[in-house]
């Protein structure tokens, strides 16, 4: 049996059980057949990163990923770099 044919014989079935109950589509919309779930709320945005080192001009790094240029230059100046570190 194909899909259009299974699709053909359930909507007989439907109209056949509505006949038999002596359903409408009214009754069905009434009875919240045509509603859609509600969607699923959107994801969470992913918290800001954390601040662990900071200059005197504000620029900032979070300690992941490479690290920026203001702090290597500063590394490669001499300067610790727990100089930077925030809290």
């Amino acid at each position: 049996m194909t899909a259009k044919t299974e699709r053909a014989d359930a909507i007989r079935w439907i109209q056949a059980q509505m006949d038999d109950y002596g359903l409408t589509l009214e009754d069905l919309d009434a009875a919240g057949c045509f509603e859609l779930p509600p969607s699923p709320p959107p994801p969470a945005a992913p918290p800001p990163p954390v601040v662990c080192y900071r200059n005197a001009e504000g620029l900032t790094w979070d300690g992941q990923g490479d690290m920026p240029d203001w702090l290597r230059r500063a590394v490669n100046a001499g300067q610790s770099k727990e100089f930077f570190r925030i809290g």
